[in-house]
């Protein structure tokens, strides 16, 4: 009989994490799809504002500047390990609802980025805390955790998109009420059903030297430089392809706006697969062989797509989803690196402090990619995204020789 209470107990208790890894996943799916709704959206604003092809990158660079530095002010004031994780992400998610809706009534192209870069500054408020609190629920099987919640991430990031393929070219106001009223559900989810698991993590009170302790942390600062590798490429890809299928064009078949959006939906979404994909390969082969591969094959896509720019369209639409699948399949091991190489007193801290740094890096690359486009053209503007998985995979080799963070860092801890 004490047998079967405790089978009982386990499998409730199982069911639980599981249920609570739904809720935080839907709630993040939800909120982070205010994070593209402009960039979906940017021929349309790009005609309405008569906007350069600079003041274009800025639709998606001002959301990555203001998640960075909403990332880094979070880190430095240890947010994530001292308030309630669920009060945090909800009021962020409402924030970054609020200001996604501000870009319908935006007098002036100034107020229409402020608008986004106060989106991405609440979006810093929902990403790593869903990672801290996802992770509070499973202290094992954490990379495929973390998997299934980045590919709740990388959904709500492709959902802008078919939102755009399936509403009238002119109607750009649907895809931004569409996103604002899901944030405002992904907000009250969280605070309605969301609650830490039973691994909490410490809730220190603020201390600068805690960022300090963290950068001298060789095992972790590797897994950092694998991750700003890693995220060199990820959001130029993600923020461009839209623009990329575009300029293909008649030579793709995707002449037509809609049919362009739909394909960049499903590049995008792809991604979602290869989080879950790589979640359950690194839980069993390890975080940096995983993410080595990952690199690997999403570099070699950046290096080959522009060979297939002219069609015919089968070949390009499989490097593209390919590369959307591994681009972002090996980003939440290096989350859940940042939460097992890190003192465990300041894994939000850490997890804030590399996202911050890592978004940051990806305003300079989306921007270089937008230069190279005007430069050499559309075809070839994706190989300066190249190196950077390139640093991330011998990251990851030297990583993965350290004895020290060999258990951890290889998710058997």
């Amino acid at each position: 009989m004490d047998h079967m209470t405790a089978a009982n107990v386990t499998a409730t208790s199982a069911a639980r994490r599981w249920l609570m890894l739904s809720v935080v996943s839907v709630g993040a799916f939800l909120s982070m799809t205010t994070w593209f709704s402009a960039t979906a959206i940017a021929p349309q604003l790009t005609r309405l504002w008569d906007l350069s092809p600079a003041q274009g990158a800025w639709i998606t660079g001002a959301v990555q500047i203001g998640f960075a530095i909403g990332a880094l002010a979070s880190s430095m004031a240890g947010l994530p390990d001292v308030f309630s994780l669920r009060k945090l992400i909800g009021v962020s998610a409402l924030t970054a609802a609020a200001a996604n809706l501000c870009l319908l009534f935006a007098p002036s192209v100034g107020v229409l980025l402020v608008a986004r870069f106060v989106t991405g500054l609440a979006l810093a408020g929902v990403y790593p805390p869903a990672v801290k609190l996802v992770s509070t629920w499973f202290s094992r099987g954490r990379g495929t955790a973390l998997g299934v919640l980045l590919a709740a991430l990388t959904l709500g990031s492709a959902f802008p998109h078919l939102v755009s393929a399936r509403v009238d070219e002119l109607a750009w106001q649907s895809v931004i009420v569409a996103t604002s009223l899901a944030a405002l559900a992904g907000a009250l989810l969280i605070l309605w059903l969301g609650e830490e698991g039973p691994h909490p993590f410490a809730r220190p009170a603020f201390d600068p030297r805690h960022v300090k302790t963290l950068v001298r942390n060789r095992a972790l600062m590797l897994a950092n430089l694998g991750y700003l590798g890693h995220m060199w490429e990820l959001y130029a890809m993600w923020g461009w392809i839209l623009a990329y299928i575009r300029a293909g064009g008649p030579g793709l078949g995707t002449g037509d706006p809609g049919a362009a959006s739909l394909l960049a939906f499903f590049v995008v979404a792809s991604g979602g697969i290869g989080s879950i994909a790589g979640g359950i390969v690194a839980d069993r082969f390890g975080r940096t062989a995983t993410a080595a591969a990952m690199m690997l094959v999403s570099g070699f896509c950046a290096l080959t797509i522009g060979l297939t720019f002219a069609g015919p369209f089968w070949l390009f639409a499989v490097v593209a989803i390919l590369w959307g699948a591994t681009v972002i399949g090996d980003s939440a091991q290096f989350s859940a690196m940042a939460t097992e190489l890190s003192d465990q007193r300041y894994v939000g801290t850490a997890l804030s402090l590399q996202l911050s740094v890592g978004i940051a890096l990806t305003f300079c690359s989306i921007h270089l990619v937008s230069f190279m486009a005007q430069i050499v053209g559309w075809r070839w503007s994706f190989l300066v995204l190249a190196p950077g998985p390139l640093l991330g995979v011998v990251a990851m080799i030297v990583l993965r020789r350290m004895p020290t963070a060999r258990l951890i860092a290889h998710g058997l801890r």
